[in-house]
């Protein structure tokens, strides 16, 4: 059952990136919106006479704490007509009509396997969001890598932050991968594209999963077993644009994993 539509303000906006900002909103009739992390809200944007061409939905960036406070984080989309309001309309001090929150995108209750979360852009929204989730409530869970392919280092959103989560969240490992920069051999730094990353990982793993502990630019497997040969128990998910997830879902599929592995978010 749908959501009634309600009314948030947005009570702050900061540049993230040349082309990014993040959204703060608050919903005032309500003491406290709750969500699970990884779900999403619908707005209905007054950019067109149809219902069904108005909405937009974008993942929640923060994580559950009690208030009625949310952040969402955006790009804006050359001639995208909803992103192109939200930046020249809106303010601090704007009202928006949105329904939420939504969507089935959640970590899994318990968290008995690896987790690959693989993103790019905005998509790192939801996995920002059950990182510190995870974190804030001590949750039990086995290596989870955070895979985030930007194009340079100035799209790199949340960089600092999700940096310092490696050394508060046990065996958390962040992974950004940059496409447009040149690599640098004196630099762990990676370059390219996030399927060559947890490729590497998934068939190192397989292939010796007692022996990678001294791999540079990997993580520590410190927590992976299983006999050389069988992939490691792992659940992806998946969050960007749709060609993305395409090739990672086939890509996931030849490392050996079925499909009801690779949970996804898409948007384009």
């Amino acid at each position: 059952m749908l959501q009634p539509w309600q009314t948030g303000k947005i009570i702050r906006i900061e540049q993230e990136a040349e082309q990014t900002r993040r959204f703060w909103i608050q919903i005032p009739a309500l003491q406290s919106f709750d969500f699970k992390p990884g779900q999403f809200v619908t707005l209905d944007l007054p950019i067109h006479e149809k219902l069904n061409k108005r909405i937009r939905s974008y993942s929640i960036a923060s994580w559950p704490d009690g208030t009625n406070i949310i952040e969402l984080v955006i790009v804006l989309l050359e001639g995208g007509a909803g992103t192109t309001y939200l930046f020249n309309e809106c303010n601090v001090g704007s009202e928006l009509t949105l329904r939420g929150p939504q969507g089935i995108f959640t970590l899994p209750e318990p968290i008995t396997k690896d987790l690959f979360f693989i993103c790019t852009g905005t998509g790192i929204a939801p996995f920002r969001a059950m990182s510190h989730h995870i974190l804030n409530h001590n949750i039990a869970h086995r290596n989870i890598y955070l895979i985030f392919g930007c194009r340079q280092f100035a799209d790199c959103l949340y960089r600092k932050e999700l940096t310092e989560l490696e050394e508060k969240i046990p065996n958390f490992h962040y992974i950004p991968t940059f496409s447009r920069e040149k690599p640098d051999p004196a630099s762990l730094v990676r370059t390219g594209y996030v399927h060559t990353i947890y490729e590497e990982i998934c068939r190192q793993y397989a292939e010796a999963p007692a022996s990678v502990a001294g791999l540079t630019q990997l993580p520590n497997p410190a927590a992976v077993s299983g006999p050389a040969g069988t992939p490691v128990p792992a659940s992806f998910f998946l969050c960007g644009w749709k060609n993305m997830i395409d090739e990672a879902k086939q890509r996931i599929q030849a490392l050996g994993y079925d499909r009801k592995s690779i949970h996804q978010e898409l948007y384009g």
